[in-house]
């Protein structure tokens, strides 16, 4: 069965978590090229190595590729009084919030291990998100136009947005990954326009909004980690 190196980074500002994964993402890359030299010459093949790391960060708004500055409603002054870092990056989608309370997973999976599917890829981590909100009765759903996971109107209120997703694949490598609230303060994202969605019928929650309490964090990484390792066939190693 393949494996997966499993690393929990803690609280971790942006910049140290992406160079990180970047010096992974290298590694990976070098390790597949390496391979192809010695498939040529008839010499056995090193290992692939996959990572998933959780972590979480100080207050930070990231903007993707295909992001527009206007989504970003406060100046650098603003920004600087309010502790909250920017940082333009080379993922996919608009501009969302990473901050403390929420769990990020970053996998760097080498999808030639597995398949070559991105939207395959996103789907499944959404499953793993929406399979781990079944766990605490709370139906999560896909958005037509949309990724992410979302939950439906109930109750007068709108379709909300839980978990983010972004990612960037290099060689089939990937990258970036999803930012799930579970006792993330919702306030940060009224400084933005969340993922550049600007219709009125939608918004953003988190896990202990939905359910009225605080969660344990710990209990949805392990939650997480289960449904990541049944979905895509593999089992975790530390490191």
């Amino acid at each position: 069965m393949k494996q997966v190196n499993y690393k929990d980074l803690g609280t971790v500002p942006y910049q140290e978590a992406w160079d990180y994964q970047q010096k992974l993402l290298a590694a990976v890359i070098d390790t597949k090229r390496q391979n192809r030299e010695r498939n040529e010459k008839g010499e056995s093949l090193l290992p692939i190595r996959h990572y998933l790391l959780f972590c979480a960060h100080p207050p930070v708004y990231t903007l993707g590729r295909s992001g527009s500055m206007e989504n970003l409603l406060l100046d650098e002054r603003k920004l600087q009084e309010k502790g909250i870092e920017f940082f333009k990056i080379n993922r996919g989608g608009d501009i969302t919030f990473h901050g403390p309370g929420q769990v990020v997973g970053y996998p760097i999976f080498d999808l030639d291990d597995f398949f070559t599917d991105v939207h395959r890829y996103v789907r499944y981590l959404e499953e793993a998100v929406i399979l781990t909100l079944a766990e605490y009765g709370i139906e999560g759903e896909r958005l037509e136009g949309y990724t992410g996971v979302w939950l439906p109107e109930k109750s007068g209120l709108p379709k909300r947005k839980i978990c983010a997703i972004g990612v960037h694949l290099s060689r089939w490598v990937t990258m970036h990954g999803f930012a799930f609230n579970v006792n993330t303060d919702l306030d940060y994202f009224r400084h933005i326009v969340p993922c550049g969605i600007k219709e009125q019928d939608k918004d953003v929650t988190s896990l202990a909004t939905e359910l009225g309490t605080t969660i344990d964090e710990a209990a949805v990484k392990e939650k997480l980690k289960r449904h990541f390792a049944e979905l895509f066939g593999f089992e975790f190693v530390g490191w």
